[in-house]
């Protein structure tokens, strides 16, 4: 069972904007393969980060709408949310250990 909890168009604002803990938002696709490569690291971080970070994953083949008003271009996408507001974002292939640098940097 994942860890990342699926986001859609009509939940975003909820699970994402309104959250009172930070947020990880994973924008892929399944035609993406780097994204594919970043799910497993995805799991595990959500794991040790349990209780501190939400991790979600949106799909930006069914959420057009989000990936639009996010100015989602390329995948793998990954943003951080604090009370609604993006405090990191980055675009493409990712290590784990700059996501745990994004993740620390928040406490």
């Amino acid at each position: 069972m994942s860890n990342l909890t699926p986001v859609t168009d009509a939940t975003f604002a909820d699970e994402v904007i309104k959250a009172t803990t930070p947020v990880l938002v994973d924008y892929w696709a399944d035609w993406c393969a780097p994204c594919r490569q970043l799910t497993p690291i995805l799991e595990e971080l959500s794991k040790q980060y349990e209780g501190r970070v939400k991790f979600v994953s949106v799909d930006t083949n069914e959420n057009t709408a989000v990936a639009a008003n996010q100015d989602i271009r390329t995948l793998p996408t990954i943003q951080i949310f604090v009370n609604g507001e993006i405090v990191h974002a980055t675009v493409g292939s990712v290590t784990k250990m700059k996501l745990r640098q994004a993740l620390d940097a928040l406490d």
